[in-house]
């Protein structure tokens, strides 16, 4: 059975909290970066991008994320960004051809 002091219960109110709180900035990040290549076009695609590696740079100023994971959550994000424009332009280019 878990000790049941003042500061025992008052150190799992605040991890919950953390707990909670982080869950919610991670989750929103997926979501974020997911949206990003949900896009339809180029103009979308870049504002959701920016939205994302601003989100990611608050969360980090929050502490949910270390800096260091923050700078390769967002290198990969800007990697997959542009194949991923690569591929909408093609994607237009074939479908002018047509």
């Amino acid at each position: 059975m878990a000790k049941r002091t003042k500061s025992a219960l008052k150190n799992a109110r605040k991890n919950l909290k953390r707990r909670m709180r982080n869950k919610y900035y991670k989750t929103r990040t997926k979501n974020l970066i997911k949206s990003v290549f949900l896009s339809e076009n180029r103009e979308e695609a870049e504002k959701r991008l920016k939205e994302a590696i601003s989100f990611i740079d608050h969360a980090t100023s929050k502490g949910v994320f270390h800096k260091n994971t923050a700078a390769r959550k967002k290198s990969r994000l800007m990697k997959r960004f542009s194949e991923f424009i690569i591929k909408l332009e093609e994607e237009k280019l074939t479908s002018l051809e047509k």
